[in-house]
């Protein structure tokens, strides 16, 4: 019986050294699903944030990440953020604009005087607002990643100006914006899933799409189109959303090293994103592809119209345009 009592007592005392060196701690998963292949830009961001996360918290919060549509699309990632299912996730603007309606500001095309003017937007006070917009609907927004500018990509002609949109399927994300745009160019939108467009493309249901050079390359749908168009219509970021019942339930120094690795991982992921502009263009080059940069002064000028639509009838949403186009 005492040598069993020595024992417990000593058990009792290396847990206690141990716990002291801080080499035992309880560990909180969090798993974090997005739509993106594990080559992207912005998948490496999220990656640089988990592991700035692991660090930081000494191996107390651990972000697991599911990449490639594992846990479902952008949209049906969101409803599981919603319900708690899911902890975080990565959207295009242009998806979470279905949740959280002011952010379809950033579908609006044209909206950017250039890099520059979208950046300090983001990082500045509306930015921050816009990323707190969401959490009435249980999604708090924790940074922009870079997702370029978007462009149109074809199979069978060119775009050269937006007369050579006329007729043309163009696959769009789930966004009113982006069908809006579209159609004010003269193209006929057509929403689908990302994971489901290379065989959209291949088989003809749609006869082109809009994003920006890293994800064309990566998606390899170059391999099945013809013709990229750099008319640069709008720079949609990615948001990174961590739901607010699991942010609710964390105490403030682990929030602290969320959002602290959030925004480290921010100013990394810029960087990887512009090398990997420059990269997808030329390898898209390589294959075949005919990179055209057309005048972008008359797409500017056909879509001024859904600017003028919304000075009419949502003066409220103008006002935060309006806000936007001012920022220095």
């Amino acid at each position: 019986m005492k040598y069993r009592a020595f024992l417990l007592s000593v058990f009792i005392t290396s847990l206690s050294v141990l716990a002291g060196c801080g080499e035992i701690t309880d560990t909180r998963t969090i798993k974090l699903a997005h739509g993106l292949d594990v080559t992207h830009p912005v998948h490496k961001g999220m990656v640089r944030m988990a592991e700035l996360v692991h660090k930081k918290s000494n191996n107390q919060l651990q972000i697991d990440i599911y990449p490639s549509q594992q846990l479902g699309s952008e949209r049906e990632t969101l409803e599981l953020l919603q319900i708690g299912s899911v902890d975080m996730t990565k959207v295009s603007a242009a998806v979470l604009e279905n949740f959280v309606p002011d952010i379809r500001v950033f579908s609006l095309p044209y909206l950017f005087r250039d890099t520059g003017h979208y950046y300090r937007t983001l990082d500045g006070t509306i930015g921050r607002e816009l990323l707190l917009a969401g959490e009435e609907f249980w999604l708090r927004g924790l940074t922009y990643y870079d997702a370029g500018q978007r462009s149109f990509y074809t199979k069978e002609r060119p775009i050269r100006t937006p007369e050579d949109l006329e007729g043309l399927k163009i696959r769009v994300q789930e966004s009113p914006m982006a069908v809006n745009m579209v159609n004010t160019l003269g193209g006929s939108p057509t929403p689908i899933s990302w994971g489901e467009l290379y065989t959209a493309l291949q088989q003809g249901i749609v006869d082109g799409a809009e994003n920006n050079p890293p994800s064309f390359h990566s998606s390899r749908h170059y391999e099945v189109t013809n013709y990229f168009s750099l008319d640069q219509h709008s720079s949609i970021p990615d948001i990174l959303l961590i739901s607010t019942h699991l942010w609710d339930n964390l105490n403030e120094q682990e929030q602290q090293w969320i959002q602290e690795a959030a925004d480290s991982s921010k100013v990394y992921q810029r960087k990887i994103w512009a090398e990997a502009e420059q990269e997808a263009l030329e390898v898209v080059k390589e294959a075949g592809i005919e990179v055209i940069r057309p005048d972008k002064e008359p797409f500017r000028e056909k879509v001024e119209v859904i600017y003028e639509e919304f000075e009419q009838n949502e003066p409220e949403f103008f006002d935060l345009i309006q806000s936007i186009r001012a920022v220095k």
